[in-house]
């Protein structure tokens, strides 16, 4: 009888444990997508035709001038129209910040999407992602963490 109650006790201890694990690995992701949710309704607040392609703007903080021509090979290759410059000139002393612009629909799936790629993309090239714009709305800086 007492084997059968230890087992229950080890089953639940393992079923806690695989919750809180998943809940921890969608944790980053999770909050990613209410940011891009957040932002895009307040595009739509504003009365944005979200059904047709806007202009959004994607950015990277990268290391130096070689990273950001690895990442913008890649980018032009999917039609992204992209810049970079050094960003001594804003008060820091190293780095780039490279800028990608597409016109895209924006929908929470698509921006979502958009935004794993350039955190890929940005990791990649020993960078980060910096958040996403929409002409007429700001820039967007990634979620808190």
């Amino acid at each position: 009888m007492q084997w059968m109650l230890v087992f229950a006790v080890l089953a639940a201890l393992l079923a806690v444990v695989r919750v809180i694990s998943a809940v921890r690995r969608t944790g980053v992701a999770g909050r990613r997508a209410d940011w891009d949710e957040r932002l895009i309704k307040s595009l739509r607040a504003q009365g944005r035709n979200l059904f047709e392609p806007q202009s959004v703007d994607f950015f990277l903080d990268l290391p130096d001038p070689t990273a950001c021509a690895a990442a913008e090979a890649e980018l032009l290759v999917d039609g992204f129209k992209v810049d970079y410059r050094p960003l001594a000139g804003e008060g820091l002393s190293e780095g780039y910040s490279l800028h990608a612009s597409k016109q895209l629909r924006v929908s929470v799936t698509e921006i979502h999407e958009q935004s794993q790629r350039f955190t890929a993309l940005a990791a990649k090239h020993g960078g980060q992602y910096d958040g996403w714009a929409v002409a007429g709305l700001g820039r967007q800086e990634k979620p808190p963490h």
